[in-house]
């Protein structure tokens, strides 16, 4: 029996840890989800194809890579480009750009530990 698949979060839809489904929420509840980040890395440089891509990322199951694509497809981060395979779209390449403070700020915190 397979598990049912959790819809793409939306805007103004529940997610966790927001009733309200504010857009700041709906993001992190995506980003959260396993695999997620590491599907937008291998993307950051060249379209993949789903071996590749699921080579790249470890050899995650093709099940997980198929529901993470397909929610990152609907929430219009990544594309599937004919004879190219996957590509994060402007507003993905925006989103990676977007987390490079945070990637900063995170090395400064982590040596801030030690």
């Amino acid at each position: 029996m397979t598990k049912p698949q959790k819809p793409a979060p939306r805007p103004g839809r529940r997610v966790r840890g927001s009733a309200t489904g504010r857009p700041v929420m709906v993001l992190l509840d995506l980003l959260g989800r396993r695999w997620v980040l590491r599907i937008l890395w291998e993307l950051r440089d060249e379209p993949l194809t789903f071996r590749a891509l699921q080579t790249a990322c470890g050899g995650l199951s093709p099940s997980v890579l198929n529901t993470r694509l397909a929610e990152l497809r609907d929430s219009l981060i990544v594309e599937q480009r004919p004879d190219e395979g996957y590509a994060l779209t402007r507003q993905g390449r925006e989103l990676l750009t977007q987390l490079a403070p945070l990637t900063a700020w995170s090395e400064k915190w982590a040596k801030s530990l030690d």
